[in-house]
């Protein structure tokens, strides 16, 4: 892609993006994730309805009438993305691929972010760190983020987010609201998730196409494994073969909702063709 076709890309997902997080999710964004406390900022006299326990008492004493303390919320917060880079992603059927709903769900919540004055830090993975982009504010870095969704090749078409998790631990300190945008087509990740989540608020957005769900009939069939890239004949007139996919489909849609749900993390899941301002609202309100 040359740089006059990519700058157009980022263009275009800043237009629809910014609009979306400045009309919709700012201020979801902002009663969901509160800031790490509250912070002293000020004495003023009580007036009728305050809380007593926020009175000062020396002020107080020393005026002979009540004053209050004043806390303000400490709002800045960091917010790390981790995306899923694999072969995988690269599947689509309805018009789009799934990487292309990662990158605008990624762009909503990075803008959302970025106005309510948080840090934005990126991860892209595989099954290996493919990029890391260490959180920072300002639209410029935003910018940035997005030109590497859009355009960046990774060098594996495998998935572990098990490693993933594990470079999250060790390179981010504090407590940050985590999003994980993959298709889960993987599994072994509970114990490295179960730590995480103790220490970040850790959300997983599952996008996946329909036509993964199950293999439709339609005979003899030459496929290519996603993330492996091997070719192999399929019968799909074989009911066993197209039973043995759904179950295969099915167990790992399971242990991620599973899984995460356990390890006290949010689970939403997005459909390509779904509205994913409808899932992300929805799971706003519903966490508010």
């Amino acid at each position: 892609m040359d740089t006059k076709e990519l700058l157009k890309k980022v263009r275009k997902i800043e237009i629809k993006t910014r609009r979306l997080s400045d009309h919709v999710f700012g201020g979801e964004y902002h009663s969901t994730f509160k800031g790490r406390g509250m912070t002293f900022s000020e004495v003023r006299q009580y007036t009728y309805g305050d809380d007593v326990r926020a009175i000062d008492w020396n002020v107080t004493a020393r005026y002979n009438e009540p004053y209050v303390k004043v806390f303000e919320e400490e709002r800045e917060l960091t917010m790390m993305l981790m995306v899923d880079v694999s072969g995988s992603e690269l599947f689509g059927t309805a018009n789009r691929f799934k990487k292309e709903v990662l990158t605008e769900i990624s762009a909503t919540l990075s803008f959302s972010a970025m106005q309510n004055n948080d840090k934005v830090g990126l991860i892209l993975f595989s099954d290996e760190v493919e990029l890391f982009i260490p959180p920072k504010k300002g639209r410029s870095h935003i910018l940035r983020i997005i030109r590497e969704l859009i355009e960046f090749e990774p060098k594996s078409k495998k998935t572990d987010l098990s490693e993933a998790l594990r470079f999250l631990s060790s390179v981010i300190k504090k407590k940050a609201i985590t999003f994980i945008l993959s298709d889960f087509m993987t599994d072994d990740y509970q114990q490295t998730l179960r730590i995480v989540g103790r220490k970040h608020d850790v959300t997983g957005i599952r996008i996946y196409d329909k036509r993964e769900e199950e293999i439709p009939n339609i005979g003899m069939v030459r496929m290519e494994d996603a993330e492996t890239g091997e070719l192999m004949l399929v019968n799909t007139q074989s009911k066993s073969v197209r039973k043995a996919y759904t179950k295969y489909y099915n167990d790992r849609k399971h242990y991620y909702k599973n899984t995460f749900t356990k390890s006290g993390c949010g689970v939403l899941s997005c459909r390509v063709d779904e509205s994913y301002v409808k899932k992300l609202l929805g799971y706003f309100k519903q966490r508010g």
